[in-house]
């Protein structure tokens, strides 16, 4: 299906702090998927832009939400919303107990520093004031090996740079995970394998996942929702209701281009857990 790319959008040293103390909001999940977020005409604006206008969408727990449309729609602006990263009008209702955890499009950082992937999670847990065995438990959830965590974030592959960046994310055990196109700037079979973990974590672990993507294949056999932005049109609802030709033609004002994508199921055929090492 349809796969557009746009420039990547990174957080600075202080947005890394910020996402370290993201602040825990955790209930119980009953058996019945409940309403973990309430958004309610929810407006953002940049000076006289406004970017999203009177917004209105639910999430429940457990569920699976891929925010897809154009360049400039403001898919990473809500997802920093979200957060509570960004001023906003409108209602933003976490339920109590919500635990947050955040994977960027890419982080702005001098990856020539001798800094490890350990030395990054150990810093997580440290702010969080969580005791080591955590880092333990956090590597064996995205598959980690010693190797990885010994090595220098510069000298990772994109696929193992990645895991880390889940890695990170999971430090502090959250219901939660936002993902900002996890996979821009990954060759198609290493971005398989994340778009495998992040089902792994939603379906056998019972986190609610809300993600930004472009692979509209992708979009189809992962999301349980879809939440369409676009310039003067929103749209929401499961996959094979909102990613038709028509919708997506005028979602992106263009007609949509499709492209033979493998078969994701047959893929899961071999996927037993999420310790594989790119």
């Amino acid at each position: 299906m349809t796969r557009l790319k746009r420039a990547n959008v990174g957080i600075n040293a202080v947005e890394v702090r910020q996402l370290a103390l993201v602040p825990a909001l955790s209930a119980k999940r009953s058996v019945m998927a409940t309403t973990l977020l309430t958004v309610k005409h929810l407006g953002i604006s940049f000076g006289h832009r406004a970017v999203i206008q009177d917004l209105s969408f639910e999430i429940g727990s457990g569920d699976c939400l891929a925010i897809i449309g154009p360049n400039g729609a403001g898919k990473t602006v809500l997802l920093k919303s979200l957060m509570g990263m960004l001023s906003h009008s409108g209602e933003i209702r976490w339920s109590e107990g919500a635990r947050l955890g955040y994977v960027p499009q890419k982080v702005a950082a001098d990856w020539h520093l001798p800094l490890r992937a350990r030395d990054l999670l150990v810093a997580k847990l440290r702010t969080l004031k969580l005791p080591e065995e955590e880092l333990r438990s956090v590597c064996s959830q995205v598959g980690l090996s010693a190797e990885v965590l010994n090595g220098t974030m510069g000298s990772l592959s994109g696929g193992q740079f990645q895991k880390v960046l889940i890695a990170f994310a999971l430090v502090g055990r959250p219901n939660v995970l936002l993902f900002d196109e996890p996979t821009a700037s990954l060759d198609e079979l290493t971005e398989d394998r994340v778009y495998e973990l992040l089902h792994f974590l939603q379906k056998e672990q019972g986190i609610t996942v809300v993600l930004v993507s472009h692979d509209l294949s992708v979009v189809y056999h992962y999301a349980t929702q879809v939440l369409c932005l676009s310039k003067g049109m929103t749209c929401m609802g499961p996959p094979h209701e909102i990613l038709t030709p028509d919708r997506l033609e005028e979602l992106y004002a263009a007609p949509p281009k499709y492209y033979r994508h493998a078969d994701v199921h047959d893929r899961h055929a071999e996927f037993d857990s999420p310790g594989r090492e790119e």
